[in-house]
């Protein structure tokens, strides 16, 4: 994938955000709280899905999925944006710049087909509650997250071993926090129209596709809702839909933001902004939203921690 040495640097250098040490110290603990934040949140998400018998549904299992993929592409990227807070040089290698692209493109691809995914399975439960548990049964899930993580995975090797066959004969500089598609391209020495073309198919495929899937079943949703004549039944309809909206809102928002767009009009600090909340806000508040609006995961986290503080206390009482 790496070809020849004259077409390619030995490192790459990431601007990131800041070179005054101070403000870097001072970001460094920012983003270091917001990923604890991010493992911590998504890793007790899953946990709690597995071990309460009332989560063992297949929305609760997309969920745990949705977990795992916010703390894997929030881990590609994260922990080498906190060391260099505190580096002057902020160097990677030509491959551990790959790694990172691949592992972040895969994960964000993946992580729009589950959200689909999460969607198609309210669309079943609201519109066809009769057939339900054959329309989203255990293998219909896994069928899901197969088709998520060997898309995503093609769709980054693509980007990838395109990415990183172009000559970069000129600056080493990133000028971004990771290593992007856009910002690679803009150092390539040769032609990246069929870079920027595929970009713009894939990723605009991926996302495109997905989010009408996520439209066409609201929009189902919607019309099933408003059919409802207990106000009742529709607040709870609508209650079992509120979080998914809010996370495929912020995610969809950023991403097509950042990878639908003419490459004339990208603008690495505008850029370095927005990649924030895709790679290091969303993941972290994906447990918060999934967590303070439903009822089920609020009631298994209650009943989790008073079985914790039951336990501590009769080890105390013994």
């Amino acid at each position: 994938m790496l070809e020849s040495n004259y077409t390619m640097p030995t490192e790459f250098l990431l601007v990131g955000f800041t070179d005054y040490l101070p403000l870097g110290i001072t970001l460094f603990l920012v983003f270091l709280i917001a990923y604890i934040l991010t493992v911590v949140g998504n890793v007790g998400l899953i946990i709690l899905v597995n071990i309460d018998s009332n989560l063992q549904t297949p929305m609760y299992y997309l969920l745990s999925n949705l977990s795992f993929l916010d703390i894997c592409y929030s881990t590609s990227i994260t922990p080498k944006m906190l060391v260099n807070f505190l580096t002057t040089r902020k160097s990677i290698s030509p491959y551990g710049c790959a790694l990172q692209m691949f592992f972040f493109c895969c994960f964000a691809d993946a992580e729009c087909l589950i959200l689909a995914a999460m969607a198609y399975d309210r669309y079943a439960a609201i519109c066809n509650a009769l057939l339900y548990p054959t329309l989203m049964s255990r293998r219909v899930c896994i069928c899901f997250i197969v088709l998520a993580y060997f898309s995503g995975s093609m769709t980054s090797m693509v980007h990838v071993c395109l990415t990183f066959r172009l000559p970069f004969c000129g600056s080493n500089i990133i000028n971004h926090f990771f290593c992007d598609i856009p910002p690679l391209l803009a150092l390539s020495c040769a032609d990246t129209h069929i870079n920027e073309l595929l970009l713009f198919a894939l990723c605009g495929f991926i996302q495109t596709s997905t989010f009408i899937v996520i439209f066409i079943s609201y929009f189902g949703i919607l019309i099933t809702v408003l059919s409802i004549k207990s106000s009742g039944g529709r607040s709870k309809a609508f209650s079992t839909c509120a979080s998914h909206l809010i996370a495929v809102t912020l995610f969809y928002g950023t991403l097509l933001f950042m990878y639908l767009r003419p490459a004339t009009s990208y603008s690495p600090n505008t850029d370095k902004v927005v990649a924030v909340f895709y790679t290091v806000v969303f993941p972290m508040f994906n447990p918060i939203i999934y967590s303070l609006r439903n009822k089920d995961v609020k009631n298994a986290l209650r009943k989790f921690l008073e079985r914790n503080w039951a336990s501590n206390d009769n080890n105390l009482n013994h």
